[in-house]
């Protein structure tokens, strides 16, 4: 179950604005990169179910996270069907994340009480995810659909809470331009966590880029 409630879940995604999406086959690179965004500052980690490891490595690390990042909030993305996200929540995550929108996968989050964030490119697949239950919507691809197209949907929609993921950088122009938009939060991967950190481990780049994330989200935000 949950370790955290869904309206704690979200206000932390909104305040924080700055979700890292990372996984890997390897437990210790994995640990390696939690415990350093958690280092900078970051409380909420989406861990994206994309390799063989990824059941087994969330769970250790939903169990690590209890003990030693005690304010981490950790969600599982890349959820694609209800079976799978049934799965996730029995092993503890305390939200999950799509690329698409599954109104399955919404019922199942609403019924063990987490939030749900799928992914969706059209209004009315935007309106569509929150009927179903989406408090969050994520915005994807983010580079295709680009900062005009979050800007012109708080027109008609100016309460939908926005994650954009894909397209986005952890610079001052990058983050400025997408939460000027509108943006809530900003689900940002491989720019987090450089090649070359996976090769060598050096995981105080990752805090240190993840610190400096945060810091012009703060300022923006301001």
């Amino acid at each position: 179950m949950a370790r955290f409630d869904k309206n704690t879940t979200l206000a932390q995604v909104s305040a924080t604005g700055l979700v890292p999406l990372f996984t890997h086959n390897d437990l210790d690179i994995c640990l390696g990169v939690l415990r350093a965004c958690y280092q900078g500052g970051v409380r909420v980690f989406e861990f994206t179910n994309r390799t063989e490891n990824s059941f087994n490595n969330f769970k250790e690390l939903v169990s690590i996270a209890e003990t030693e990042m005690p304010e981490m909030i950790l969600g599982i993305g890349t959820i694609y069907d209800a079976a799978t996200a049934k799965k996730y929540i029995e092993i503890g995550t305390n939200f999950i994340v799509a690329p698409i929108m599954n109104p399955e996968v919404g019922a199942v989050c609403v019924e063990a009480g987490i939030p749900w964030m799928p992914g969706v490119m059209t209004v009315t697949e935007i309106y569509n995810a929150r009927q179903a239950g989406a408090a969050f919507i994520k915005i994807f691809p983010g580079e295709v659909l680009g900062p005009a197209f979050v800007k012109a949907l708080k027109a008609p929609m100016p309460d939908v809470q926005v994650m954009v993921t894909g397209g986005v950088s952890p610079t001052a122009e990058s983050l400025k331009t997408w939460f000027g938009a509108g943006a809530t939060a900003v689900g940002i991967g491989s720019q987090l966590v450089p090649k070359e950190v996976l090769a060598t481990k050096d995981f105080a780049q990752v805090t240190s880029i993840v610190a400096n994330a945060l810091q012009i989200i703060k300022e923006v935000k301001a």
